[in-house]
């Protein structure tokens, strides 16, 4: 099946070649610009930070990048494309015996058809049986194939759960009929489960049950958070005197600004826990949000700066060499 092929470095507006901080600072830049929360716009955001997402998980991962690479520079955007034998088979039922194969199609679950058929998940293998068979006989009743597809889902939704609707074009006799399917994302979900849905697989042969579909969760990027199990990652950026003397600041949550203090003479690198401001656990407490500093140093200073940072390196004692 051909698709439109997607210009991720175009979508995140870097080079072919640009860097991983390079990319990781265009996705944030944009994320922020088009997060649905702040944008006017909310449709028009809503598409574009998917856009944006589906880019930056590919290019942010190495093996995902090398693959899409090996595609070729030559692409054009919305350019007809029809992936490579080798390539995910997003949503795409194995053959059995004596039928042709047949593609499950996906919409509504924030990502294109070109990520689907190029990093999606395979079918899971729904397996078969006989019923009252023997040696000749064509009586077979076989359960249907589960099928598996990814969804993505935003932090946001993470934390507070949501109901999507899933189109899933699924192939009849000569047609492709659509079936639109309501996803209960619980809160708490994680990056790999998997959600399920009795019944709504690939129709089972000689009357056998329907097989499953599966959607496989894939946590949106953020800008302001990492996320490891239900904690969230953030790096908070401190001036130099802000580390030495201690300081409030504002850190982003899920939930809106909160205002922090930082203790003085707090390093690079050093760990502070918000405790229960992370993503909720089933029947758990909820993670943390884990910030980790990082001291900002100005690229510029004006001349008056540059007298008092001088001022400072007669007078201090400090040598974090010894």
């Amino acid at each position: 099946m051909s698709v439109r092929f997607k210009d991720y470095y175009q979508s995140l507006g870097v080079a072919r070649g640009a860097s991983a901080d390079d990319i990781k600072k265009s996705f944030r830049k944009l994320a922020r610009q088009y997060h649905p929360d702040v944008a006017k716009n909310k449709k028009e955001a809503e598409e574009k930070f998917k856009e944006i997402n589906e880019a930056y998980e590919v290019l942010s991962d190495p093996a995902k990048r090398k693959q899409y690479d090996e595609l070729g520079a030559d692409w054009k955007s919305g350019a007809e494309f029809r992936p490579p034998p080798h390539a995910g088979g997003y949503g795409r039922t194995q053959q059995r015996p004596g039928q042709s194969g047949a593609d499950f199609q996906f919409e509504g679950t924030g990502f294109s058809d070109f990520f689907e058929q190029v990093f999606g998940s395979r079918m899971r293998g729904g397996g078969g049986f006989r019923r009252g068979a023997t040696f000749g006989q064509e009586d077979v009743a076989e359960r249907g194939r589960d099928i598996e597809g990814d969804i993505m889902v935003t932090l946001e939704e993470a934390m507070r759960g949501s109901v999507r609707g899933v189109n899933v074009r699924r192939p009849v006799g000569r047609i492709m009929r659509e079936e639109t399917y309501q996803v209960k994302i619980p809160p708490g979900v994680t990056e790999g489960q998997k959600l399920r849905l009795a019944g709504r697989g690939e129709t089972g042969a000689g009357g056998g049950a329907a097989g499953d579909l599966f959607l496989r969760v894939r946590l949106a990027k953020h800008p302001d958070f990492e996320v490891d199990g239900h904690n969230l990652i953030h790096e908070a950026e401190l001036a130099p005197w802000e580390a030495v003397l201690g300081a409030s600041i504002s850190v982003p949550t899920l939930g809106g600004q909160l205002s922090i203090k930082i203790p003085p003479g707090t390093q690079a690198g050093q760990k502070l826990r918000l405790r229960g401001r992370g993503l909720p656990q089933p029947g758990g407490v909820p993670g943390d949000i884990i910030l980790v500093t990082r001291i900002a140093v100005p690229e510029k200073v004006t001349d008056t700066e540059r007298k008092l940072w001088e001022q400072l390196q007669h007078a201090s004692k400090f040598n974090p060499r010894d």
